[in-house]
């Protein structure tokens, strides 16, 4: 598939320059390049091709600058994944664009292999939107047959036609949320048999929905393979955060044996990694007065996806965050580190638990002594966690923090991907 690029921008040998540095893609269809000199131009060109995929924008333009027409982009239905284009010095423009909804940022003079990686890096991101936004659409079209993977006590309201007294209604509430998702799920699909698979991911689902169930949690909303959960949503759960928790124990331990049932028939079902958060979301109907969509919305679920996304750097199933953990009673877990996540303004510190036999270990104990010499800034992390790994080789955490050494990392502090 080709990448319509809008590249908007008033210097005038730009042009050509991109076209010439491009043309290989160009040749071999893999972009395709639009040009336009303001942001109002811009507008007028992406009304006439809406298909246009992305846009690199520069901040100082006549008639409409980089900044307005960001805003004008964020406001549209079909946002605009945005590179906005600046000179090194105007940082605080930069930051602005990137606090207004920008994906990435350059500057000037442009690096030409810098511009090629941040747009590919972009248009993977355009193309998890879409498949994101058919998972979506699909879901919708099939919301009529998902009433029994809604929780017995928000079927229970819907069935008394309480919906707005009982606490359908959107508006904030403190959550505990939970994400969840199947490693290597497109490969599956694409190599499944489809009776093989449509009994696979029912019994997937439905096996998963009843451990969130036990627990009493919500489940907000399926989207193929990946499960989002509430708890303290729409009732009251003064623990909501111990039950999110000991769920994510739960599902990750069905999930796990889930796997070795289908292993055992020959279909190699990918293992489930869990973002577990808490804090406060926009939740209730979203469906309006024809539909019934309950599910929530804000940083605390995207938080939650992302610490899912966290296990496949990790080599963990399970990632929580120190909301969580701290409000959790008796958590027992191991520090992952401080984490820089995609739209937060600061690390935010990221824990795996553990069920209380894996606590107790030995090997807890020594990761522990490890981590708190990386946390010190200690030259004895390193061969710390080169003697853990040495002993537990199946400990991929360790691993993962052992190779951030060998790399050149050091702290605590970390961006994954």
């Amino acid at each position: 598939m080709t990448a319509t690029i809008l590249v908007v921008d008033d210097e005038p040998d730009l042009e050509e320059l991109v076209l010439q540095k491009f043309r290989r893609q160009i040749g071999e269809g893999i972009v395709t390049f639009m040009f336009a000199r303001d942001g109002v131009e811009a507008l007028q060109s992406i009304e006439r091709h809406p298909n246009v995929d992305l846009v690199v924008c520069d901040i100082n333009m006549p008639r409409m600058d980089g900044l307005s027409l960001l805003a004008k982009l964020q406001q549209a239905e079909d946002k605009k994944s945005t590179i906005i284009v600046s000179a090194y010095g105007d940082m605080s423009n930069i930051r602005v664009a990137m606090n207004r909804g920008a994906f990435d940022f350059l500057t000037k003079p442009i690096d030409f292999a810098d511009l090629e990686a941040t747009i590919e890096k972009t248009i993977r991101h355009v193309e998890m939107l879409r498949e994101t936004r058919r998972r979506q659409n699909e879901a919708e079209r099939a919301h009529a047959s998902l009433s029994r993977y809604f929780s017995p006590q928000l079927a229970k309201r819907l069935a008394a036609g309480s919906c707005e007294a009982g606490g359908m209604e959107v508006r904030w509430r403190e959550v505990a949320t939970i994400f969840t998702d199947i490693t290597g799920f497109t490969s599956l699909v694409e190599t499944a048999a489809p009776d093989v698979l449509g009994e696979l991911l029912n019994e997937y689902v439905t096996g998963m929905t009843d451990v969130v169930f036990a627990h009493e949690g919500t489940v907000a909303k399926i989207i193929g393979d990946a499960i989002e959960v509430l708890f303290n949503a729409p009732g009251d759960q003064p623990d909501y955060s111990t039950r999110a928790v000991a769920c994510a124990h739960a599902l990750d331990a069905w999930a796990e044996e889930f796997r070795e049932r289908w292993k055992a028939r020959n279909v190699n079902f990918g293992a489930t990694r869990i973002g577990v958060h808490a804090g406060s979301a926009l939740v209730g109907n979203f469906g309006g007065s024809r539909f019934f969509d309950y599910t929530a919305h804000g940083d605390t679920i995207n938080t939650a996806a992302r610490l899912e996304t966290a296990n496949k750097f990790l080599g963990t199933r399970i990632c929580a965050s120190a909301a969580v953990a701290n409000a959790a009673a008796n958590f027992q877990g191991r520090p992952v580190g401080d984490l820089i996540l995609r739209g937060r303004s600061g690390p935010l510190r990221a824990y795996e638990p553990l069920k209380p036999e894996a606590f107790a270990t030995a090997a807890t104990a020594r990761y522990s002594e490890a981590f708190a010499k990386l946390e010190a800034g200690d030259q004895g992390a390193m061969p710390a966690f080169a003697a853990l790994v040495g002993m537990h080789s199946d400990d991929p955490l360790a691993g993962f923090h052992l190779k951030r050494l060998l790399n050149g990392g050091k702290g605590v502090r970390m961006e994954l991907g």
